[in-house]
């Protein structure tokens, strides 16, 4: 693991796996442990500090960016289990697509829908 000005990058690295990736399985519960021991410290270095600070942002972030692809997941879900298509770009739309709003408000139309072009919002 680096240190220093290499250590975000490091765990901006980390946090860019799949979430499946073995490696990342193994380093995350490593770095949440070192995490969690640091934060019981009384006082702690600058370096320790900077660590505890760049965990939080990017398990933030990570946690956030799994939330906006189950979002995603379950309109293919709704979409799947209705028996509406989803062509190979809309599901890429679906995919990429990180405004939790929108996703809300597709899932919410995908529930009643029966044609993609009603949730994703375009003509028929």
């Amino acid at each position: 693991m680096a240190a220093g000005p290499l250590l975000a990058h490091a765990i901006e690295d980390l946090a860019a796996l799949p979430a499946d990736a073995h490696e990342r399985a193994v380093a995350q519960q490593i770095l949440l442990n070192l995490k969690h021991a640091l934060g019981k410290k009384p006082s702690k270095t600058p370096k320790e500090q900077e660590f505890i600070v760049i965990m939080q942002d990017t398990w933030e972030n990570a946690r956030e960016i799994g939330r906006d692809e189950a979002r995603a997941n379950a309109v293919l879900t709704v979409l799947r289990v209705r028996g509406i298509a989803v062509p190979d770009a809309a599901r890429e739309r679906i995919l990429t697509q990180k405004d939790p709003l929108l996703l809300e408000r597709w899932l919410e139309k995908a529930i009643v829908a029966t044609s993609l072009a009603e949730v994703l919002g375009e003509p028929s």
